[in-house]
């Protein structure tokens, strides 16, 4: 079963369930994801599941940084909201890795490339990025790649 499939179905569950809330959080990632089919033209194809992990990682970056922004205005009840808007769709998103599994991952990486120092951070970041794809942050890894780079 295809991810958008999986998400139509957890639609339909949780709207027969009664579980508005999830139903309203899906409906709109099932919107933000036909407006990005039709902004590249595959409305008839669809896009495939890492295209949509993508969406769906971006969708909860952007309820992560609207939470700490409500947190920062003193409104704790849209920053919950915000937060619980992120935890229903990161069971879209393939399990993330552990920062020791990241930290391989850029110390082979750093290897394999045979750079150093902070002029080479971009080329790491890009290739680790490459390799994980959606199952790690990209603010993490950057933060790492920095770190392993001094």
């Amino acid at each position: 079963m295809s991810l958008k499939e999986r998400i139509n179905n957890d639609l339909k569950t949780a709207l027969l369930g009664g579980n508005r809330f999830k139903g309203e959080v899906l409906r709109n990632l099932k919107s933000v994801i036909l407006n990005e089919e039709v902004a590249q033209n595959k409305r008839d194809e669809g896009l495939d599941d890492s295209a949509i992990e993508q969406i769906v990682a971006r969708e909860i970056k952007k309820r992560n940084e609207s939470a700490t922004i409500y947190d920062g205005a003193n409104r704790p009840e849209l920053s919950e909201n915000e937060r619980a808007e992120a935890a229903v769709l990161v069971e879209y998103l393939p399990t993330q890795l552990s920062e020791a599994e990241i930290l391989a991952t850029i110390a082979k990486t750093i290897d394999g490339l045979g750079v150093s120092g902070p002029s080479a951070m971009g080329q790491v970041i890009g290739a680790v990025k490459k390799q994980l794809g959606n199952s790690a942050d990209g603010a993490q890894i950057a933060q790492l790649v920095k770190k392993a780079l001094q």
